[in-house]
């Protein structure tokens, strides 16, 4: 189990470290995501996405944002895509399934259901060699859980960075502000490389 945080409370906590938050799109396994930050750093505060105000959320300062994934839509996901739209300039943000398909939306991509779902399975993931897959051999197994894909990523900003065999954009960043989508679950036992991937966010 892993607690959970009032707001009304948590903005009057204080901590020796810098805060992080982590949303909660409403997913079943936002307790192990949780546990692998947790192993990242000693402040990592989880909120579900309609828990509190994106006022609220800049209230309480964090360091860093991770979007957790969820079994809807960006534009069902509570505060998700308002909570992008404040703090993408400024904040490190991390989206992860669902919040990979929240950024990819909000710098333009298109969502889109996939050719074929695929809940529970590993796929074969490619990466170019960028920083965030520092030390992870160049093609590794990643567990995936969606039935949508951002796609016409080409007209935007978007920096791709993974790919699986057949084009599915896997993950990406931007140029200019401090994003990075992860479509895959990192943090799933299938997905080995997982914890060397998060590890390499906080180098960014």
């Amino acid at each position: 189990m892993y607690l959970r945080i009032c707001p009304a409370f948590s903005i009057t906590l204080t901590s020796a470290f810098p805060m992080w938050v982590l949303l909660d799109n409403y997913d079943s396994f936002t307790h192990i995501l949780h546990h692998y930050l947790l192993q990242l750093h000693d402040d990592v505060r989880v909120f579900r996405n309609d828990e509190l105000t994106v006022a609220e959320l800049a209230a309480l300062q964090p360091e860093r944002i991770i979007i957790s994934p969820g079994p809807r839509t960006p534009a069902h996901a509570g505060i998700t895509m308002d909570v992008i739209g404040r703090f993408h300039q400024q904040i490190p943000i991390l989206g992860i399934c669902l919040g990979h398909q929240a950024l990819g939306m909000f710098l333009g991509g298109k969502l889109v259901k996939a050719e074929r779902p695929v809940h529970g399975s590993t796929t074969a993931v490619r990466h170019n060699g960028h920083r965030l897959f520092h030390t992870v051999p160049q093609t590794f197994d990643a567990m995936r859980y969606h039935s949508l894909l951002i796609t016409e990523w080409e007209h935007t900003e978007l920096l791709p960075l993974a790919f699986t065999a057949k084009n599915e954009l896997m993950a990406f960043t931007h140029p200019a502000f401090p994003l990075t989508g992860i479509q895959f679950h990192p943090e799933s036992v299938l997905t080995p490389a997982g914890e060397s991937i998060l590890r390499n966010w906080l180098k960014d």
